[in-house]
């Protein structure tokens, strides 16, 4: 298999990647953005990413919590998230506007009450209260963050904006090692995405933040909220999760199958290899029905 394949290269190679940040921070350029949205439909590239994220996010919130959502981008994966879960309300954070505007249609197309959108920076989240939110998800969003200073500062926000017993789900690309599983990766699936996904999608691989990165922020800021997890052997996705607030209800498990069942089969290969990887490293999904 491919795959496993360039996961024993990535093992036994020396390190010749070294992180790039993102040649731009915010994500306003209209193609960009159009060719995001593309892969992130619930036919897209991103379907089954989506799917994974989703359910790890429900098992975090409870209904009648308010919950953030750093970097929402277009909201896809927060529509779905918002579907999900109909009695918690959620707010979307973005600094692009670009972005917020996608959002708001795909809000509105949908008629999803429960999501608000707010044009905000989350290394700051000054219009957020101390311990006034009972979640915050995040989805393959910090590496697009300029600098180790940006990335801490998003988990010291998250401790401070959160309640007690908040719950939290952190989730993006760890640094690869080489240069060689970088392009593997970027290139994995380009015949399925838009040209620009797939170098925008190259350029967050290489943007990523190093696991002993996550492993620092972690302990220092939200030791005593969550674990940290990473897909087993190589940290090609680095999660941050606190323990289940919730179990999901039958209604709930029973959208999570057939969103699943609704896939084409290289999407539900994707999604049942990121849950074995993530498994293996320690992360389990406790309600998945198929």
């Amino acid at each position: 298999m491919p795959v496993i394949k360039q996961f024993i290269t990535e093992l036994v190679s020396r390190r010749d990647a070294f992180r790039v940040p993102e040649p731009n921070l915010v994500m306003d350029d209209p193609e960009q953005v159009r060719g995001f949205n593309e892969a992130g439909l619930e036919g897209g590239v991103m379907a089954p990413v989506y799917l994974f994220h989703a359910i790890n996010v429900t098992e975090v919130i409870r209904p009648g919590d308010t919950v953030l959502d750093l970097g929402c981008g277009p909201a896809n994966q927060l529509a779905m998230i918002a579907r999900l879960n109909p009695e918690s309300q959620f707010l979307g954070l973005d600094l692009s506007d670009e972005m917020l505007i996608r959002a708001q249609s795909q809000v509105d197309a949908q008629r999803l009450v429960n999501v608000r959108l707010r044009h905000e920076d989350i290394t700051r989240l000054e219009s957020v209260a101390d311990q006034s939110v009972d979640a915050v998800f995040s989805t393959v969003v910090l590496h697009q963050l300029p600098d180790l200073d940006a990335f801490n500062a998003v988990f010291r926000q998250i401790d401070r904006v959160l309640k007690p017993e908040g719950g939290v789900y952190l989730v993006d690309f760890g640094h690869l090692k080489t240069e060689r599983a970088i392009d593997y990766f970027a290139h994995q699936y380009a015949d399925r995405q838009p040209d620009i996904f797939t170098r925008d999608y190259h350029n967050s691989l290489r943007a990523a933040f190093d696991y002993t990165d996550w492993q620092t922020a972690q302990r220092n800021s939200l030791a005593s909220r969550a674990r940290l997890f990473s897909t087993f052997a190589m940290p090609y996705m680095v999660a941050v999760k606190s323990r289940g607030r919730h179990s999901p209800s039958a209604a709930q498990r029973e959208q999570f199958g057939a969103l699943y069942r609704a896939m084409p089969d290289w999407h539900r290969r994707d999604f049942d290899d990121l849950r074995t990887m993530f498994r293996l490293g320690g992360l389990k999904l406790h309600d998945f029905p198929k």
